[in-house]
């Protein structure tokens, strides 16, 4: 693990006796990038100092994975955001939050306006935080609303470089913008053995080469282009498998496409799997084809394993990836610059070894978790302190 990342870290005392109460709002409560920062997160923040409970607009099974690992979670499945509004102000009033911090676009409208409304009833208004996890271009109607309410947010994060433009193109750097890459749980993933029944799981040849994606299905994941791809790997590397690892409402579409393509042999879907990090060890390389990405978590996590990787040059990606050194980058949408990348990965083992290694030291060096984690901290110590100015006066 980098230096960096085991380097203690001396705070000032914060005001007051308590902890600081940070409440998490979470716009869904499905599966995502989103939900896996948040899961590290409150897995490792300082539970002497903070007080984290978590809220979700909507049931899933990120709430379930965040329940089974002790964290508080309330889920207010309310469609309609007045309604929503009114119950998470009621909450944040009862638990007396000093922060609030929003995660993706309903989260940011609907924790922002539950803010004001505390503001607005007499009630002492929490510092509020919104992370921008996502790359998408959002509608007239929605950037129009983030606008109105980016004066009410205290601070915001974003995830990459890529995202920070994306804030000032939106007009929304009118507060404070803070980059702080999601950072990997190194000690998740540095004893990590690889899956060893994979191939006996889907009937796969013994010994046969994996080539795999974890993503949701989804449209911007770009999984058509990686499968217009795979004939073309195919006539490289006769013997390998693509492992398509997530769910997401794309799913009956690219079975159809793998049929049409008459690839669907060597192409296995397993749904969403509990066992990401064995998974994703067990590969022989890791592919994100997105068309958009906010950073690409899922990429880091492959190159802490020490897999090589490969992934289109969009968004925060070419922010982890530096091409030819710690992984191979390729246009988006492009099949044939894709099927060459995978085919110089499975072919030139040396190659492989060699953007492994260097993937791996450079997560260890820039993306571990504690360094997401102390940011984060630091934020949320601003926020106590701007939110509580009695009872520093009282000290």
């Amino acid at each position: 693990m980098g230096e960096r990342c085991l380097t203690p870290v001396e705070r000032l005392p914060l005001p007051g006796s308590s902890r600081v109460r940070v409440v998490e709002i979470l716009a869904t409560g499905t599966n995502g990038g989103a939900q896996e920062h948040l899961f590290n997160l409150v897995s490792r923040i300082d539970r002497s100092r903070y007080d984290v409970s978590v809220v979700s607009l909507s049931p899933g099974s990120a709430v379930r994975k965040l329940r089974r690992g002790g964290v508080h979670v309330l889920v207010i499945d309310e469609p309609d955001d007045a309604v929503a509004v009114g119950a998470l102000a009621a909450h944040l009033a009862e638990v007396r939050a000093d922060v609030v911090h929003n995660h993706m676009f309903r989260a940011e409208t609907v924790g922002t306006r539950a803010a004001m409304a505390l503001g607005g009833i007499g009630h002492r208004r929490p510092y509020v935080v919104g992370t921008v996890h996502s790359s998408r271009v959002r509608s007239r109607e929605d950037r129009r609303e983030l606008r109105r309410l980016t004066p009410e947010i205290d601070r915001l994060i974003a995830v990459s470089e890529a995202i920070v433009r994306k804030i000032h193109d939106e007009g929304r750097a009118t507060v404070p913008v803070e980059l702080i890459y999601n950072g990997v749980d190194l000690e998740r993933y540095d004893h990590q053995e690889p899956c060893c029944t994979l191939r006996d799981e889907y009937g796969m040849e013994p010994g046969a080469v994996m080539v795999g994606v974890v993503a949701r299905l989804e449209p911007e994941k770009g999984h058509p282009t990686l499968l217009e791809a795979w004939p073309l790997v195919l006539k490289q590397v006769p013997d390998a498998y693509l492992v398509i690892v997530g769910e997401g409402s794309r799913r009956e579409a690219l079975e159809q496409q793998a049929r049409e393509l008459r690839v669907a042999h060597r192409v296995i879907f397993t749904g969403r799997r509990d066992d990401v990090p064995a998974v994703t060890a067990a590969l022989d390389c890791a592919v994100l084809p997105s068309y958009r990405e906010a950073q690409g978590l899922t990429i880091l996590e492959a190159m802490a394993l020490s897999r090589p990787v490969v992934a289109t040059k969009v968004g925060g990606i070419p922010e982890m990836i530096e091409d030819g050194v710690t992984g191979l980058l390729v246009p988006p949408g492009d099949a044939a610059a894709l099927a060459a990348a995978i085919g110089r990965v499975l072919l030139d083992h040396p190659l492989a070894d060699t953007l492994g290694r260097a993937g791996h030291d450079m997560v260890h060096d820039r993306f571990c978790v504690e360094l997401m984690v102390r940011a984060i901290e630091a934020i949320y110590d601003d926020g106590a302190r701007a939110v509580r100015p009695s009872e520093v006066a009282a000290g």
